[in-house]
């Protein structure tokens, strides 16, 4: 048995750090002296402390450490944890490099879009149109778990860009999102609905760049509108004119979207509520 200096010495584990992992069921000594509180450790708790300076090294936080060690029976079980945590990393990784490139679009400014872009409105009749969707609840990045399904189904009958229908009137961590591919007939799959999208009366106008300033434009539209004292309505709609491909996403600051909002003029409404 060792003292907990003693143990201390032998596992480079400072005296208070190792109180503290006492206290937070992390290494827990194999004997206490009740009279008083002395802390001994044995070659079992040497070979724990051995696997928590590892996962340490390994940058392993104190709440997954517990977690692994309630779990651990051998070093099998240990690979599974590591190779989970290997893709925490690349994930990790993945949304560092994005934050690298979002930054970088604000310290070169050849790479930023033009921020006051000069956006034309249009108030259009927009026919009925057929189309294949699913509508869903979730985040706005999940559309592309859905479009392959729509496509699927529609195989070769899809008949102009891809669109989104917002149900929300602003923005949500869990919003409402109908994905919507137009056809040239009805489609018949359990999970894909065919139906037609009203005749609405809307603003529209076209933006040209990267989804991520699509704020951009809204902000115009509702500009516009209440300088024309026009009551904007849902479902939004966003006509993917020209976006990614399947395979490659190409250069986003060619992609263009065509924003359409539904409009209430005079206290009539265009379209169905």
């Amino acid at each position: 048995m060792y003292k907990i200096g003693e143990f201390s010495k032998i596992t480079n584990l400072t005296v208070k750090t190792l109180r503290y992992y006492d206290e937070e069921n992390i290494l827990i000594p194999s004997y206490r002296n009740e009279e008083n509180s002395y802390r001994f450790y044995d070659e079992e708790d040497f070979q724990k402390a051995e696997l928590i300076l590892l996962l340490r090294d390994f940058n392993f936080s104190i709440s997954e450490i517990k977690e692994i060690l309630s779990n651990y029976k051998n070093d099998s079980d240990l690979s599974y944890f590591l190779d989970e945590k290997k893709n925490m990393i690349r994930d990790k990784i993945r949304k560092e490099k994005e934050l690298l490139k979002k930054i970088d679009l604000y310290i070169k400014p050849n790479e930023l879009e033009v921020n006051g872009m000069n956006y034309k409105f249009e108030i259009k009749n927009i026919e009925p149109i057929m189309v294949a969707s699913i509508r869903y609840k979730g985040k706005y990045s999940d559309v592309g778990k859905y479009i392959g399904k729509i496509y699927k189904a529609v195989k070769g009958n899809s008949k102009g860009a891809p669109l989104n229908c917002y149900y929300d009137s602003e923005y949500k961590e869990e919003a409402d999102i109908e994905l919507c591919v137009p056809t040239s007939k009805v489609v018949n799959n359990s999970e894909v609905t065919s139906k037609e999208l009203p005749r609405i009366k809307a603003i529209c106008t076209t933006h040209n760049g990267r989804y991520e300033s699509l704020n951009k434009a809204y902000k115009a539209i509702l500009d516009y509108a209440k300088e024309n004292n026009l009551k904007c309505l849902t479902p939004s709609r966003e006509v993917y004119i020209k976006g990614p491909g399947v395979i490659f996403k190409g250069n986003p600051n060619n992609y263009i979207t065509e924003i359409i909002i539904p409009i209430e003029v005079g206290g009539k409404y265009y379209g169905n509520r």
